[in-house]
């Protein structure tokens, strides 16, 4: 395994894919605890289907994180930082928040409180987030073209979705031998066992007191985590008291808000692009550490800007609907959590392998707007066939069958999007402007799919899965004109 120094001394690719592959399987085990494990275990204990939509909201937290992503571009972890580094010091407090929040769910798994339940799932999210945010600055920053990028992406997506499969199946399959309480836990303690690997890395720079960073970084991780749970657990009672007073419930139709909601970001930032353009070096904004790397993504891409936005946000839209609603839908067919484990099991295991090596040598060796095309194509593909298993007779082989084709397709197409978006960024800015733009490019996603409980009550599964499907290859329609966008050099926006 590569540290670090051996990373930024140059260690062979072998090594960094490696580092990646281990930093990917830290972040994709927590993923499906506070998604698709999350509502199947609500389905199980028969909460509304809107309700459970409602939850899909929880996923939003990663499309905010470029308003946290320059604290880390900036300030360390104490403890953590002073012997391992910026990048490693936020990596290891980020695990401590998600076993922490892990084990919060563990113990609140019966839903007797849903808001208890919201409360942990997105302390959950936010650091899952946030130990991205310094693993994808720290990528691109040691892999900056786009040959080089390609096998990382799909080094750190294997270790991700290998990591999604094995939270998904291992805790589902252990919630069917004993409870949701003990599938939390057990991955909870899998989630935190890069956590040692990492504090066994020699120090950034051959700093020394490994013994005194790591319990200085405990130490301060602790006040740090309780100090967040208590923040959140404030504002969420705000929000659900506005909801309450707004009379926003199981039955109310949130689909045209939310769909209006999404219109919003891009009224915004045509109306503020011309002043953008017209900033000359010595603007306030182009000068200050928190905006600078938001404002220089408007700058080089002008008013193609939004045509860029435009298309992130409808790429994955259809995989992140059809991940809100599968497992529900697999729930409501009558499969039993035994076959649904084997589902996310190997058989999703193997076919997303196979999508991300496959997506990761067409970004690799193909202009990027054919690899584009394809993974456009395999996620439609992936949506549209639980319209069939909708209608299909219920039986393990179907189901395997189903999610085989999903994770083969979203695997691809996971892995072409991942390298585009880091071909967009200003390698001066790489953790700040990436997490702006994989967070905007879910934006669209993860508001209509807090909408999704709704949406299936009106058109049933097979339509709700159809629609998934159609906005994925709607995504085509945006390349002829994403081809032929070309940014200004950092020198010319005077960033560089």
């Amino acid at each position: 395994m590569a540290t670090a120094a051996d990373v930024s001394d140059g260690a062979a690719p072998r090594r960094l894919r490696s580092l990646y592959l281990l930093l990917g399987f830290s972040a994709g085990l927590p993923f499906y605890m506070f998604n698709a494990v999350l509502l199947l275990r609500l389905s199980r204990h028969d909460v509304d289907i809107a309700i459970i939509g409602f939850f899909a909201w929880v996923a939003l937290l990663p499309t905010f994180k470029f308003l946290w992503a320059p604290l880390l571009e900036r300030w360390g972890v104490p403890g953590f930082t002073r012997f391992w580094g910026r990048r490693r010091g936020w990596i290891m407090l980020a695990q401590l928040g998600i076993a922490s929040a892990m084990v919060g769910m563990a113990f609140t798994s019966d839903d007797a409180s849903l808001p208890l339940t919201a409360l942990f799932a997105v302390c959950l999210a936010f650091w899952t987030t946030t130990l991205e945010i310094a693993a994808d600055g720290w990528r691109i920053e040691l892999a900056p073209t786009q040959a080089e990028q390609a096998p990382v992406v799909a080094a750190n997506l294997w270790g991700y979705r290998s990591a999604m499969v094995a939270a998904g199946s291992g805790a589902v399959w252990i919630a069917a031998k004993a409870d949701w309480t003990w599938a939390y836990l057990a991955i909870a303690a899998a989630a935190f066992a890069p956590f040692p690997i990492l504090a066994a890395m020699r120090g950034e720079g051959g700093a020394r007191g490994r013994a005194g960073a790591l319990l200085g970084g405990i130490a301060g991780g602790a006040v740090i985590l309780a100090a967040f749970t208590a923040l959140t657990a404030a504002i969420g009672w705000v929000v659900l008291d506005t909801a309450a007073r707004a009379g926003i419930g199981s039955q109310t139709n949130v689909t045209p808000f939310v769909l209006a909601v999404c219109v919003l970001p891009f009224a915004v930032l045509a109306a503020l692009l011309p002043r953008i353009r017209r900033m000359d070096a010595a603007a306030l904004a182009r000068l200050s550490p928190w905006l600078r790397p938001y404002v220089d993504v408007f700058w080089r891409f002008g008013f193609a800007v939004l045509a860029v936005l435009g298309f992130v946000s409808i790429y994955r839209v259809g995989d992140v609907l059809a991940l809100t609603l599968n497992h529900p839908m697999w729930n409501e067919l009558g499969y039993s959590l035994e076959a649904i484990a084997v589902a996310d099991g190997v058989v999703s295991l193997l076919a997303s392998i196979a999508g991300v090596g496959l997506g990761g040598w067409a970004a690799a060796r193909w202009p990027m707007t054919r690899a584009l095309l394809a993974g456009a194509l395999a996620a439609a593909a992936s949506n549209w066939i639980y319209v069939w298993l909708w209608s299909a007779p219920v039986a393990p082989a179907a189901l395997y069958t189903a999610v085989a084709i999903d994770q083969f397709g979203n695997g691809m197409a996971g892995a072409v999007f991942v390298v585009y978006l880091s071909m967009l960024v200003n390698p001066r800015y790489p953790a700040a402007q990436y997490a702006f733009l994989s967070g905007f490019a879910f934006l669209f996603a993860r508001l209509l799919a807090g909408a999704s409980g709704t949406m299936q009550k009106g058109i049933g599964y097979d339509g709700f899965f159809l629609l998934a499907g159609g906005l994925s290859l709607a995504a085509a329609l945006f390349l002829p004109f994403i081809a032929r966008i070309r940014p200004r050099e950092p020198r010319e926006a005077g960033t560089a």
